[in-house]
């Protein structure tokens, strides 16, 4: 599901594909075929927590920013 989310996976139908190779029919086919494709499914898990991990750290780097803000209007009192 994250796969799909992210843009890595997709989905037609009933049917998952992943650069264009059909990986299963339904869920539980995909994931089995993950299963015994390792390879593959590591491939996507480190793609969707890249992109995941991406979009978590822009909150971390605006905090700082907010807080040189406060210590600039503590000068200024």
């Amino acid at each position: 599901d994250l796969g799909v989310q992210c843009s890595l996976v997709d989905k037609a139908g009933a049917w998952y594909s992943y650069k264009g190779n059909k990986i299963g029919q339904g869920k539980a086919n995909a994931a089995q075929y993950l299963e015994e494709h390792p390879e593959i499914m590591n491939e996507i898990e480190t793609q969707i927590r890249d992109q995941l991990l991406a979009k978590a750290e822009p909150k971390k780097e605006e905090a700082p920013a907010a807080d040189v803000a406060t210590d600039s209007d503590d000068d200024l009192l």
